[in-house]
């Protein structure tokens, strides 16, 4: 019998997130593991039917209890690690990856699965049923004996040391700050002055506390006059968690983990049959080969390099003719680059984010998803980890749709960078009947409220929440009501960007900005004039940030195909940037030892996603534009065929296919050339 004083077992409603406890992590995972393992006897033995829905009541109801409880407890690391916290995952990891390694190797379930008519199921049953048995024979399913014992190992492993990567960046992130002066602040905004002077105050220090977390690092590179302070920040952000890491830092680098990880996911790919991890991680894609995302990749590439290598002649001339910098060095471009814009464009994003207050930019984002999508969102109540955070639930009528919990502000012990997760899948469940309804995390790292005054939003942080937001809706919006299909997923990790990237676009539309700004000390909205300035800045250095996205992309999956994982990477990476590259990094940089994404996030020889699916989106956008509603606002019939087509279908049919259903044909480049100001 379950112990339900446990919060962790509670899975009647959303996670009691006030309530779990360091010490409620192994007793949970104890219980539910004993029940999943107990589920998985049943449901293999010879007299269970091999019957979807049979199986389903049996074994997704009890192994969707366990993802929920271990969700929650993998969320509250990312959101509000503790040293308590940390230990009970750790120790908690091994047993849960083993037994889902287990389960998608298990033959006799694939037997089951295998033996199940796909004549007795629907449509959406059909998609999860095939998704199911590839995943099958990518999950060992297919190996027997010393090879399924070594591949079950090698997933264990792998999960440690993802888990011990993403430690070790936070914690190098963390432990790093500077105690700088007024003077050495010369010419950094002043919000961000402010929220530095009270973190030294609250340390009981004098001077100003800088650290390494995005709200802070960015505006001092962009804003700082002071070269020496530029550089002491940029090296100890880009040696992070490296064997280049001055001082303590060094206990934290990454390098053996990276090697490791490499190797194994090198060696799961040959027992798996395949030449390289590359070959394993584009078979639930879109894309059909590794070279064929090379070839995009290189080919986007030869299309960027030209307006990159104007952009780069660009700043050596402004760099040299107006700020006196014959020999400008990395940690120099960003302050560069923000004074050239600021010269060329008359306008800065120091001017511009006083116009972003963080509830007003919500109310404005609110507003688009409601038009568009005909929905509404309302503020709702439920337990969460900290008092900044918010939920919400959307509805449409009087019919509930999803829920959603909001997190925006960086803060000690929370993991940086953005992300959507899910809590919970749309899902008709097996077991009651009852449909549930879809919850999802909103995560951001953006700088908090200083004083009295709102928070205030850059503009890439206006798009970031943009960008997490379509994912959620994504998530949220579904009507597919088989579980392992609805929402996000089942999509193909190359088009599940899709979405985010999509919703990115309506940050450039007057029509609506003009209802998501309010000056922090005037409440005037953003100016017309300025908006002009900000559109016409829109592309500034888009080939140099074209090429930065397809440099970190073909690293990643030259890593995973042509790379010798005895080898150091290093060499790989000087490679990729001599030929893709056209502003190179000190030898002492070593941004590889932080690149979470290919190394703790799932996005393996899978980082071209971005690219891929921003082609996608940008066509995917192009029909708004095409077909533009009243006063500028989207057209809500291009919005609900969009909704149908692409948001609700989830991952129930192909992605190409919901693309054609909205677009009537396939993709095209043109529309992503275009709004990058990259058209011939």
């Amino acid at each position: 019998m379950l112990n339900m004083s446990n919060p962790l077992l509670d899975a009647s409603d959303l996670p009691p997130f006030d309530l779990i406890r360091p010490e409620h992590v192994a007793p949970a995972m104890d219980a539910l593991l004993q029940a999943s393992n107990a589920a998985l006897e049943r449901v293999t033995a010879a007299d269970f039917p091999a019957d979807w829905s049979a199986i389903a009541r049996e074994l997704d109801v009890a192994t969707e209890k366990l993802g929920r409880a271990w969700g929650a407890i993998s969320h509250l690391n990312s959101v509000a690690d503790t040293p308590e916290l940390r230990a009970a995952y750790n120790e908690a990891l091994p047993r849960v990856t083993e037994f889902w390694t287990r389960l998608g190797a298990d033959e006799r379930l694939y037997a089951k699965y295998k033996a199940i008519a796909p004549s007795s199921l629907n449509a959406e049953q059909r998609q999860a049923h095939q998704n199911a048995l590839r995943n099958f024979v990518l999950g060992g399913a297919d190996l027997r004996g010393a090879a399924k014992q070594r591949f079950s190992e090698i997933q264990e492993r792998q999960a440690e040391l993802s888990q011990k990567f993403s430690e070790n960046t936070l914690d190098a992130t963390d432990a790093w700050s500077y105690d700088a002066s007024a003077t050495e602040l010369e010419g950094v905004p002043a919000d961000v002055r402010q929220a530095a002077r009270a973190a030294a105050k609250a340390e009981g220090k004098d001077g100003y506390k800088l650290t390494l977390k995005m709200p802070c690092y960015l505006p001092v590179m962009q804003f700082a006059k002071s070269s020496d302070l530029r550089h002491k920040l940029y090296r100890a952000y880009t040696t992070r968690a490296s064997d280049q890491a001055e001082g303590d830092g060094a206990k934290f680098d990454n390098s053996a983990l990276i090697r490791e990880i490499l190797a194994l996911r090198q060696e799961e790919a040959q027992l798996l049959g395949y030449l390289n991890f590359g070959e394993v991680s584009v078979v639930p894609k879109m894309a059909e080969s590794p070279e064929q995302v090379v070839r995009f990749l290189r080919d986007l590439a030869q299309k960027a390099r030209p307006y990159a290598e104007q952009d780069v002649a660009d700043l050596r001339a402004f760099a040299r003719d107006e700020l006196g910098i014959s020999d400008p060095q990395p940690w120099d471009w960003p302050y560069i680059s923000e004074r050239l814009k600021e010269a060329r464009y008359a306008f800065s994003e120091q001017e511009v984010k006083q116009y972003f207050t963080a509830p007003r930019v919500l109310a404005g984002l609110f507003k688009i998803i409601e038009t568009l999508f005909e929905v509404s969102i309302r503020p709702d109540t439920a337990p969460v980890w900290h008092p900044a955070v918010v939920f919400y639930r959307i509805e449409r009528g009087a019919h509930l749709v999803g829920q959603f919990y909001l997190d925006q502000p960086a803060r000690p012990g929370k993991r940086g960078g953005a992300w959507m997760d899910d809590v919970r899948s749309r899902w008709l469940r097996p077991d009651d009947g009852l449909l549930q309804m879809p919850v999802a995390h909103l995560v951001c790292n953006f700088a908090d409220s200083v004083g009295d005054k709102p928070p205030l939003l850059t503009h890439d942080d206006v798009i970031t929440l943009f960008h997490e937001f379509g994912h959620g809706l994504h998530h949220l919006l579904t009507q597919v009501n088989e579980r392992d299909v609805s929402g996000i997923s089942g999509v193909e990790w190359d088009a599940v960007e899709l979405p985010s990237q999509f919703m990115e676009n309506f940050c450039w539309e007057w029509d609506v900005l003009k209802h998501m700004t309010a000056h922090v000390d005037t409440g005037e909205p953003l100016p017309r004039a300025l908006y002009d300035k900000m559109i016409a800045a829109k592309n500034f250095q888009s080939g140099l940030q074209t090429l930065r996205q397809i440099e970190f992309a073909l690293f990643d999956m030259l890593l995973h195909t042509e790379h010798d994982p005895q080898q150091d990477f290093m060499p790989l990476l000087d490679l990729v940037r001599a030929e893709v590259a056209v502003l190179q990094p000190p030898a002492w940089s070593r941004t590889a030892h932080t690149f979470s994404h290919i190394f703790a996030g799932g996005y393996a020889a899978g980082y071209y996603s971005y690219k891929w699916a921003e082609v996608l989106s940008a066509d995917a956008y192009a029909a708004f534009e095409e077909n533009p509603g009243p006063e500028g606002l989207p057209n809500v019939q291009t919005g609900r065929k969009y909704r149908q087509a692409i948001l609700e279908a989830g991952g129930s049919r192909p992605a190409i296919e919901s693309f054609k259903a909205f677009r009537g044909r396939e993709p095209s480049l043109d529309a992503l050339l275009r709004h990058q100001g990259m058209a011939r």
